[in-house]
């Protein structure tokens, strides 16, 4: 068995289109997961992870359903037949709608 790593669609263009990515192995944490998949797709490594090999702010990681912050970050056991999956936070709200604007100040 593998571990799989699933990938929206922003980040899956990183992985050469891959939404998954099966891990042989057997890593045994998300820290070893991520390094594997690394090696192959370093363009998502510069996007998941800073130069020092922490997640970047942005980038959450769950185990399932948990989510690694709140367990032993990257070094969160994961096991065979695991599911992990990375997700860009995302940001965002309402601004005013175009009848609310007023004009332009000078």
């Amino acid at each position: 068995m593998a571990v799989t790593l699933r990938l929206p669609g922003a980040l899956a263009e990183l992985a050469g289109g891959a939404r998954a990515v099966d891990v042989p192995g057997s890593p045994s944490t998300v820290r070893a997961l991520l390094d594997s998949v690394a090696l192959s797709h370093p363009a998502l490594e510069r996007r998941v992870r800073d130069e020092t090999g922490e997640l970047r702010r942005f980038v959450n990681v769950y185990v399932g359903d948990d989510d690694i912050r709140y367990a032993e970050g990257q070094d969160t056991a994961v096991r065979d037949g695991d599911v992990v999956h990375v997700l860009p936070s995302v940001a965002g709200g309402s601004g005013p709608t175009a009848p609310d604007v007023g004009p332009p100040v000078s």
